[in-house]
């Protein structure tokens, strides 16, 4: 399929939306009032810092909504007040954030259900308005509900566009796109949906047993057995290997994303000599600027003498993800929490432990004077954050004074 001449005809469409609805105004106002704290803008404005009694809060420099969450949730809102009466479904969570998604469905705004793993798209009609989320959506999804007769309201974040569009110049040329994400998350899925051949690497040890394999062959079914899920149907690492372009899931961590670039870089150098290196290897910068921005503040942060940290975003957001696992590698006690309400009392916190499933710590909190880092995922809104903060200082019977 030529997903550019679609996506063209797709913008081309008066079907099809991609900015507001002359809203602005309202909308903003709507979202300050549900997503805005005083509070988080008083302590940005004093260097970060809170100290109330024995407790010390440190924010990190850059966290909570970016500018491609805030964009999403703003267009959201403006379509259901542009479409009052029609029926609206949105094809995957807007965000990430629970509380964000709760706002959307109290405003009717229909979720895609999910059968078996699949998206039910039967429950959209003709003449339905159909949000695509922040993540983006993928080509057979667009041309679905394109065919369908759908109104598309198209809240994909630049920077996601920006990774198809380095995907698309892949498959001019016939290269193998090497995805660095998560092969089930919704932005990868997207992400790959425009790319003729791809593989779909986890982490620097996945993308070194594909390195390896370039270089020195290998078990070929034992390749497609690990990589089952996670590449092109058809794939054939014998074949498809041969010339290859680095993109990625804009929301993982930055420097790994980084180091398996160079990594392929030097195997194909290797693999071809500097004659033949740009016949076979190509690369685009296509980190997202506010995830890199977050996991930069994050590493100032862990610098602070903290006794721990906090990291406030939906479980099953990456980019929040990423951010615990920085505080895990400095050796801080990290606490990954979707809301103040995960905060308990008598001293105990409901949290998810990196790669595992919730569990309650007792204690957590230490006695005396603390310090507590504090950062939050980009779909995270600040009220969030600071109805954490409260909770900390009421778990140590500190009372706020501004």
């Amino acid at each position: 399929m030529d997903t550019k001449a679609f996506k063209r005809s797709l913008h081309q469409s008066d079907n099809y939306h991609r900015r507001g609805f002359g809203h602005e105004e309202e909308v903003t106002e709507l979202l300050n009032s549900e997503y805005q704290s005083n509070l988080i803008q008083t302590i940005r404005d004093n260097n970060y810092c809170l100290t109330q009694g024995d407790v010390t809060i440190r924010l990190a420099e850059a966290f909570g909504f970016c500018w491609g969450v805030e964009r999403a949730v703003a267009i959201a809102y403006e379509t259901r007040q542009h479409f009052p009466k029609e029926r609206i479904w949105i094809t995957n969570e807007i965000i990430h954030n629970p509380s964000v998604n709760q706002k959307l469905r109290e405003m009717e705004v229909g979720f895609i259900p999910v059968k078996e793993g699949e998206k039910d798209f039967s429950v959209v009609n003709s003449g339905d308005v159909v949000i695509l989320p922040a993540f983006g959506a993928s080509v057979n999804e667009m041309q679905l509900l394109n065919d369908l007769g759908c109104t598309i309201v198209d809240t994909t974040c630049p920077w996601v566009s920006k990774v198809w569009n380095s995907v698309e110049k892949h498959k001019k040329r016939d290269y193998t796109s090497i995805i660095h994400g998560k092969y089930h998350h919704e932005e990868t899925v997207a992400t790959s949906s425009f790319a003729e051949k791809y593989l779909v690497v986890l982490n620097l040890e996945e993308a070194q047993y594909v390195a390896d394999y370039i270089l020195h062959g290998g078990d070929k079914q034992e390749f497609l057995e690990k990589f089952d899920k996670a590449s092109s149907p058809g794939f054939d690492p014998d074949v498809d290997l041969d010339k290859i372009g680095i993109a990625n899931q804009t929301t993982m961590l930055k420097s790994e994303t980084e180091e398996i670039g160079k990594l392929f870089e030097k195997t194909m150098l290797e693999k071809y000599g500097p004659t033949e290196f740009n016949n076979h290897f190509m690369s685009f910068n296509t980190i997202c600027d506010a995830t890199q921005e977050r996991q930069d503040a994050m590493f100032d942060l862990v610098k602070e003498n903290l006794d721990l940290l906090v990291v406030i975003g939906g479980f099953n957001s990456s980019n929040t993800t990423h951010l615990q696992e920085i505080g895990i590698d400095y050796g801080i006690p990290s606490y990954h929490i979707d809301g103040g309400n995960r905060i308990l009392e008598g001293n105990r916190i409901e949290h998810k432990p990196l790669g595992k499933e919730l569990e309650i710590q007792e204690n957590w909190l230490p006695e005396g004077k603390i310090t507590v880092g504090i950062t939050s995922g980009a779909s995270t809104p600040d009220q969030a954050v600071e109805e954490v903060i409260g909770k900390i200082l009421e778990a140590k019977n500190v009372a706020l004074v501004s």
